[in-house]
């Protein structure tokens, strides 16, 4: 995956976008972090596709978290309330 930084990211937009069509994802940096991901539609709709959205999640009838371990209680230090 090749790395593009902003500046050169703008100057050479089709240019990007032609590598990304050819090459796949591309990472648009800024100050050296990567920023963003261009990657060809195919791609985002195969990887949007399989995946349900929050609304449905939320509204869905079945837990997703009862095997989750649960911290146990009890066991955290407790503050002493300030003398005033």
């Amino acid at each position: 995956m090749k790395s593009w930084p902003v500046q050169e990211a703008k100057a050479r937009f089709s240019e990007l976008l032609n590598a990304c069509e050819r090459e796949g994802p591309q990472v648009v940096t800024r100050r050296g972090e990567e920023t963003a991901v261009l990657l060809p539609v195919e791609e985002w709709r195969r990887l949007t596709a399989s995946r349900p959205s929050l609304k449905t999640l939320l509204l869905a009838p079945q837990t997703r978290c009862d095997d989750l371990p649960l911290p146990k209680r009890g066991g955290g230090k407790h503050r002493a309330s300030p003398d005033f």
